[in-house]
C-alpha cells in the first residue's frame, strides 16, 4: 500500500471516530448545563395534564387560589401534592446529559409514543411545555426529554411515582368519614332485604327482627359499621347525576344516625369492566367511583350473614352391637 493509500484510510478512520463521537449515546454529565426552564418558577404553572402508557390521563388547574379537576366539576384538588411536582419542573436542569441523539428516545422510554409519563404544562401567559419521563436506570434517578428537544437528561428530583396519571394521587380520596364510635343507627337496604341495628347503653348491638332462637352476631354488625362509616374514592365523577349511575335503582342504600346527624350512603351501579362502584353520599354532591371491595359487603350482605352460627353438633361415638 502506497504513501497515498495510507492517507486516505487515515482520514476515513478519522471521520469514522468524528460521527461515533457525535453519534454515541454518552453517560451522564454531571456539572454543565443549568436551568431548561429559567424564566419559569413554579407558581407561573396554571395547569398540569399527566397521561401514562396505559392510556390514563388527569388534569388539573388552577382556580383562583385553589387547584381542581376541571373534568370532574372542579373537584378540589390536593394542593400539598401538587406544590412539590411544580417545584420540581420548575427546577430541572440540562446537569446530567444522557444522550443528544433522537435514536435513543424509545430505548429510554422519552419518545412522543413510548413514555412512562407525559407531563404537560401551561404557564399564566399560554406558554406550553411537554415533558417525558422514562426509564429509571438506577434508584433515584430518571431519564427525562423536553419536547422540541433531542436530548435527554437524568434527574433525581422528579420521578414516575409521584406523578400518577390517576386522581387518587392528586386528590383527599376520603369520602365517606364518619366516627364509628358515635353511631347510634345503622340501617342497610339492599336486593336480601332491610336490616336495622341500633347500639344499646352496653355499646352493643342489637338487630330488629330477631327471632328467640336467633343471636345477632356482634363483630359482623361492627364490621357493618366500620366499613359504611369509612369510604374512599378512586376517582370523583362529578355534580351531574347520570342514568349509568344506577341510582334510580340502587344496589345498597346505607343510613348511619348519630347525634348530630343522618347520613345517606347510595351505592349505585356496578362498572362490568373493573368491578367498581359509583357512590354518592347525602353528606356530598359528588358522585364517585369506589373500588369494588370496599362496598361489595354492603350489596351483597343477607340476613344470614349477621347472625352467629349455630354450634357444630358433636358427632356420637358409634357403639357395636350387642352380640
Amino acid at each position: 500500500m502506497n504513501r497515498y493509500h495510507h492517507i486516505l484510510v487515515g482520514v476515513l478512520v478519522f471521520q469514522i471516530v468524528l460521527i461515533a463521537a457525535a453519534f454515541w449515546p454518552r453517560p451522564a454529565a454531571i456539572g454543565a448545563g443549568g436551568p431548561l426552564f429559567p424564566d419559569l418558577a413554579s407558581g407561573d404553572i396554571v395547569a398540569l395534564i399527566v397521561s401514562d402508557a396505559d392510556g390514563n390521563r388527569i388534569e388539573l388547574r388552577r382556580q383562583g387560589e385553589d387547584w381542581v379537576l376541571p373534568e370532574a366539576d372542579a373537584f378540589p384538588a390536593d394542593e400539598e401534592k401538587i406544590a412539590p411536582v411544580l417545584e420540581q419542573i420548575a427546577g430541572l436542569t440540562s446537569n446530567r446529559l444522557v444522550t443528544r441523539t433522537s435514536g435513543s428516545h424509545k430505548r429510554l422510554q422519552v419518545a412522543g409514543d413510548d413514555f412512562v409519563r407525559r407531563i404537560d404544562v401551561e404557564t399564566t401567559d399560554g406558554t406550553r411545555h411537554t415533558i417525558f419521563l422514562g426509564s429509571s436506570p438506577q434508584y433515584g434517578a430518571t431519564h427525562f426529554r423536553v419536547e422540541g428537544q433531542d436530548e435527554t437528561y437524568l434527574t433525581g428530583d422528579f420521578s414516575t411515582w409521584q406523578t400518577r396519571a390517576e386522581a387518587a394521587a392528586w386528590i383527599d380520596t376520603a369520602y365517606v368519614q364518619v366516627d364509628e364510635e358515635a353511631v347510634e343507627r345503622i340501617t342497610l337496604e339492599n336486593a336480601n332485604g332491610s336490616f336495622v341495628f341500633t347500639r344499646g347503653q352496653d355499646a352493643n348491638w342489637t338487630m330488629g327482627g330477631l327471632t328467640a332462637d336467633e343471636t345477632l352476631d356482634q363483630a359482623k354488625a361492627g364490621s357493618l359499621v366500620s366499613r359504611a362509616s369509612s369510604i374512599d374514592m378512586e376517582r370523583p365523577l362529578g355534580t351531574e347525576e347520570k342514568p349509568e349511575y344506577g341510582m334510580d335503582q340502587p344496589s345498597a342504600v346505607v343510613e348511619l344516625e348519630t347525634d348530630e346527624a343522618e347520613i345517606t350512603v347510595y351505592v349505585g351501579a356496578q362498572k362490568p369492566d373493573d368491578d367498581s362502584y359509583v357512590v354518592k353520599s347525602s353528606e356530598s354532591p359528588y358522585y364517585v367511583q369506589v373500588a369494588g371491595y370496599a362496598v361489595q359487603d354492603l350489596v351483597d350482605k343477607t340476613r344470614e350473614g349477621f347472625l352467629e352460627l349455630p354450634p357444630t353438633p358433636t358427632p356420637e361415638a358409634e357403639t357395636e352391637p350387642p352380640s
